[in-house]
């Protein structure tokens, strides 16, 4: 195996733990406020400690992967208040029988 590859395996082990966790904080916090941006889940997890800022981009790996699991949804957009520009807004799936 060459290097680039090699630490790029060793990474992704390193983070695996932390990225499933981040996942079920992303799950807590779209159950307790509702439809939110990537922007504003972001803005909680930095808030409960568990992002080292506020940037969207903590969050939106995690959104897509919830979503490619099924968890959770795209329902509308909106006006991002911090970019200005229309993002998606996220919600825990609803399931229908």
């Amino acid at each position: 195996m060459n290097i680039p590859s090699e630490t790029k395996c060793q990474s992704y082990a390193a983070i695996r733990p932390e990225k499933a966790h981040r996942q079920h904080v992303i799950l807590e916090i779209l159950e307790e406020y509702g439809e939110m941006t990537a922007q504003e889940v972001a803005t909680q997890l930095h808030k409960r400690g568990f992002a080292f800022s506020d940037d969207r981009n903590v969050a939106a790996p995690r959104l897509t992967e919830l979503r490619d699991a099924g968890k959770i949804e795209a329902v509308r957009k909106k006006r991002c208040e911090k970019t200005g520009r229309n993002v998606t807004v996220w919600s825990i799936r609803k399931w229908h029988e």
